[in-house]
């Protein structure tokens, strides 16, 4: 298993699923090159209705490929929940 690190910026209310200590929206966690995008989703355990734009290194990522789009070492995963506006 190889492990590598991102970074994971959780935007809005999913702030509050980032680890105690985390600073600025953002956390580093190691990985195993063969997670996907949705695996470390769940290891969040963010809730599924709540993950709305998924971004890494400012590319959207469609909801059909976060099941097998896997993470580069050093990429920035970004999810923002839905917003609403007026």
């Amino acid at each position: 298993m190889d492990n590598s690190s991102v970074t994971v910026k959780l935007y809005a209310s999913l702030s509050e699923f980032l680890p105690a200590g985390a600073r600025d929206n953002k956390t580093e966690i190691n990985f195993d090159e063969a997670e996907s995008i949705s695996a470390i989703i769940q290891r969040f355990n963010l809730p599924p209705k709540l993950v709305h734009l998924v971004m890494v290194d400012g590319v959207y990522i469609n909801p059909e490929d976060r099941p097998t789009r896997k993470l580069l070492p050093g990429e920035v995963l970004a999810i923002w929940p839905p917003v609403a506006g007026g």
